[in-house]
């Protein structure tokens, strides 16, 4: 219910063996199968911490939870991530931090455009369904 009355979303995920955390993906995995219609066609973020590597391949999995559900995604000016080890140490990360006021940036842009958009009579795209290939033949 909460997610149906939603405008945008921003996920995130501490990054552990170089990919998301297992609860993030069992929320997302069961929010997304019982209620993907409650995110159609509204913005989705991903964004990742980690110590040192793993963060892009975290961030990339979880934007596909929004690629398959037709939602637009929000990019920033870099990899939507921040490095530190203990806490307090992301916030030493200057870039890392320049680049999620950026990403919070182009979400509030993207949510005014959609909101535009519906003020002036846009409406949301209809997608094709009942074609599935399957390749075992």
């Amino acid at each position: 219910a909460k997610a149906a009355q939603a405008d945008g979303f921003v996920f995130g995920t501490p990054v552990y063996y170089a990919h998301p955390s297992g609860r993030i993906l069992c929320a997302l995995d069961r929010a997304f199968y019982a209620g993907g219609a409650a995110f159609r066609h509204k913005p989705g973020a991903a964004v990742a911490v980690a110590r040192r590597g793993g963060t892009t391949a975290s961030f990339d999995v979880l934007n596909k939870y929004f690629t398959i559900c037709e939602m637009p995604v929000v990019s920033s000016t870099y990899w939507n991530n921040v490095h530190g080890r203990l806490p307090g140490e992301a916030v030493q990360d200057a870039e890392g931090l320049q680049i999620m006021r950026n990403i919070g940036q182009n979400m509030a842009w993207l949510l005014k455009c959609i909101e535009a958009g519906k003020a002036a009579g846009i409406d949301v795209p209809v997608a094709e369904h009942g074609q599935m290939t399957n390749y075992i033949r």
